[in-house]
C-alpha cells in the first residue's frame, strides 16, 4: 500500500508540543478538594485542586513572590490555596488575596490559571491562548463513560517523547514482535490497510479475514461465548484526534458472520481509548483505558482485561524508553519510513502544522518530511 506520507524520510530531533490544543491533566478522581496534585504538562509545573463546591483548577505551580511550589501549600477557605513559604494565598482566578504582614496586595500579584475541561473521566487543560480554549475541540471518547460499554485504565509515566507513543500507537503491526504470545500474529504485517484522513484527524483501518484469534481475542471470544473455537474476522481501525488521542477500535468476530460489513453481533468489540500528554521533551503521562461493550455487569472481566492490556502496554514501554535512548544517542541520525507508517506521518505534519501556526517550529526542531525515492 503506497501513501505519499510513507515516502519519506524525517529526522530523529524532539518534536515540541503544541500548546493550543485540550491534554489530559489528571483522572478525574486525582484531582480534589483535599489535597493539591502536582502535574508537569508541556514542560509546564501546575497545581491542581478542586474549590469547595467542587470545580477543578489548575494554576502555575509557582508563587509569584519566590517562586515556591504552590502544590506544598494548603488549600484555603471556599476556592484558594496557600503558598507554603511566606504565605500568600490566591484565589482559583490565580488572583492574590492576601499578603501575610501587610495591608496593601501588589496589584501584579497573581499567577496564570488555565482552562480546564472535564469530560470523559479526565481532567483537560488548555496551556496556549485562554480565548482559543473551545470545550468541543475535546476529542471524542464517549466509550470512557457510555452505558453501553464498561472498563477500566491506568496511567503510565512513559520515559519518552509523546510522539514516539503516537507512533507506535499508529502503526500496530509492531504487535506482531513485541506482543507475540497475547495480541500479534503474522497477518497483522500481511494485511492490506487504508489511511483516510480530516483537519484534525487520521484513521487506519485494516481487516484481517478468516485467521486464527491470537490469545487475548481468543480469551475474549470464550468470555462471550463459552467453547468457541475456529477461524475469526479480525478488525484495527485506529482513530487519531488532534493533538495526541488515539482510541482503537478493536475485536474480532466469527469468521463470515458480517463483522466487515457491520454486524459484529457474533464478536467482541473492545476500545483501547489512549490519550497521551507531553509532560517534558523526554517524558510523557499516558492515560490509557480498554472499554468493552459485553458482559458488562462481569467486574471480573474489567478488572482481567485491565490487567492483561497493563501487561501488553509495559512491554510498549520498554521498547519506547529504549527508543528514546537511542534517539538521544544519534542525535543527527534519519527516521526511514516505511508504507506502514502512513498513518503516523499524517499524524506528524498535522503537528507540525500547528506549530507552524503557534510560531514554534525551527529548522532544529522540525520532522517536515523530507522527499526521497527508496
Amino acid at each position: 500500500m503506497t501513501d505519499p506520507a510513507a515516502t519519506s524520510t524525517t529526522t530523529a530531533k524532539i518534536l515540541p508540543h503544541p500548546l493550543n490544543a485540550w491534554y489530559v491533566v489528571a483522572w478525574d478522581h486525582e484531582v480534589t478538594s483535599k489535597g493539591i496534585l502536582s502535574r508537569k504538562v508541556a514542560n509546564k509545573p501546575l497545581a491542581l485542586y478542586r474549590t469547595q463546591d467542587g470545580r477543578a483548577v489548575a494554576l502555575a505551580d509557582a508563587c509569584w513572590h519566590r517562586l515556591a511550589p504552590l502544590s506544598k501549600g494548603k488549600l484555603i477557605g471556599r476556592d484558594g490555596i496557600q503558598c507554603p513559604y511566606h504565605g500568600l494565598t490566591y484565589n482559583s482566578a490565580g488572583r492574590c488575596t492576601s499578603m501575610p504582614a501587610q495591608e496593601t496586595i501588589n496589584p501584579s500579584a497573581a499567577v496564570s490559571s488555565f482552562p480546564i475541561v472535564e469530560q470523559h473521566r479526565f481532567v483537560w487543560v488548555w496551556l496556549g491562548d485562554p480565548t482559543l480554549a473551545d470545550p468541543t475541540l475535546v476529542p471524542d471518547m464517549h466509550q470512557m463513560n457510555h452505558p453501553e460499554w464498561a472498563g477500566d485504565g491506568k496511567t503510565i509515566h512513559a520515559s519518552c517523547n509523546y510522539q514516539l507513543i503516537l507512533d507506535n500507537l499508529m502503526d500496530l503491526t509492531h504487535e506482531e514482535f513485541v506482543h507475540s504470545s497475547t495480541i500479534g500474529q503474522e497477518e497483522l504485517s500481511e494485511a492490506e490497510f487504508e489511511v483516510t484522513r480530516t483537519e484534525d484527524s487520521v484513521t487506519v483501518t485494516r481487516w484481517m479475514h478468516d485467521i486464527d484469534a491470537p490469545p487475548f481475542w481468543h480469551k475474549n471470544m470464550n468470555d462471550k461465548f463459552p467453547g468457541f473455537e475456529g477461524k475469526v474476522d479480525r478488525w484495527q481501525i485506529i482513530h487519531y484526534y488532534f493533538p495526541s488521542t488515539i482510541c482503537l477500535d478493536v475485536g474480532v468476530a466469527k469468521a463470515g458472520t458480517g463483522a466487515p460489513e457491520g454486524d459484529r453481533s457474533q464478536g467482541v468489540n473492545g476500545y483501547v481509548m489512549n490519550t497521551i500528554t507531553p509532560e517534558t521533551d523526554r517524558s510523557s503521562h499516558y492515560f490509557w483505558s480498554f472499554q468493552r461493550n459485553y458482559r458488562l455487569d462481569s467486574q471480573l472481566i474489567t478488572t482481567q482485561l485491565r490487567e492483561g492490556v497493563s501487561g501488553v502496554f509495559a512491554e510498549d514501554e520498554d521498547m519506547l524508553t529504549a527508543q528514546q535512548e537511542a534517539i538521544d544517542a544519534n542525535p543527527d541520525h534519519e527516521f526511514y519510513s516505511l508504507n506502514i507508517d502512513a498513518g503516523g506521518m499524517w499524524v506528524r505534519r498535522m503537528l507540525e502544522q500547528a506549530l507552524a501556526a503557534e510560531g514554534r517550529l525551527d529548522a532544529e526542531t522540525t520532522y517536515a518530511a523530507v522527499e526521497k525515492k527508496a
